[in-house]
């Protein structure tokens, strides 16, 4: 089973983050609203998946994907923001991030496979 951190600022939007993961079967073992508490919750979990809002109060998401990437093994970093494609999927994966999702669309989105070790980002 995939140990899996939601990271978002606002505590309902995780709440129901970490919801609709465990609906889907998987395993959420930490939730964290900036990325200074994200980057410590990876150090003490190691989790394998990590979903990760774009706009954080100290860090933005890109900055924690880059920090993330440098660990020997990195979580598979899941970004979601209520921005849509303010960037290409070159720059996304040049900062560690494998797939996108936007939050309005993360109730129809296929988490299982998002966060499955070889998971399609469609």
């Amino acid at each position: 089973m995939y140990i899996n951190i939601v990271v978002d600022d606002d505590p309902g939007f995780r709440r129901i983050a970490t919801m609709l993961l465990t609906a889907r079967g998987l395993r959420v073992v930490a939730e964290s609203g900036d990325g200074a508490s994200a980057l410590d919750a990876v150090r003490a979990h190691r989790p394998h998946r990590l979903l990760l809002d774009l706009h954080l109060p100290d860090l933005d998401g890109l900055t924690v994907a880059r920090r993330l990437a440098e660990l020997d093994h990195p979580p598979r970093i899941v970004l979601t923001s209520t921005d849509g494609s303010l960037w290409s999927q070159e720059e996304l994966e040049s900062a560690g991030i494998e797939c996108f999702v936007a939050k309005d669309r993360l109730f129809d989105a296929d988490l299982r496979g998002m966060f499955a070790a070889s998971g399609a980002c469609d």
